[in-house]
């Protein structure tokens, strides 16, 4: 987790663009790039995704090998925000085998 932390204040302090008014603290950028730091830097993986209204989905992705957790809002214009970030992330839900 410290890695993903210090990797997203670093970017945080050095990025322009940053989303105004109540998230201006969160870290936001495109989100065709968000989504390749969080796939190739980090290893994250999308876990699931829904809307939050009609011009906002939320994503959680995690990174299986330490249990890492991000949970992104994209907007429809192309920025997405990293809302949260943690550790320790337990799946609760039991698959069934398909088979």
């Amino acid at each position: 987790m410290g890695r993903l932390s210090a990797l997203l204040l670093c970017t945080t302090l050095a990025s322009p663009l940053q989303a105004a008014g109540a998230i201006s603290d969160l870290f936001c950028d495109d989100s065709t790039r968000l989504e390749h730091q969080l796939l190739s830097v980090h290893g994250a993986t999308k876990l699931g995704r829904g809307m939050r209204g009609p011009d906002a989905l939320l994503e959680i992705w995690i990174t299986p090998n330490n249990g890492d957790w991000t949970l992104v809002q994209s907007y429809a214009n192309g920025t997405s925000c990293i809302v949260a970030i943690g550790e320790n992330w337990e799946d609760t839900i039991t698959r069934q085998d398909p088979a």
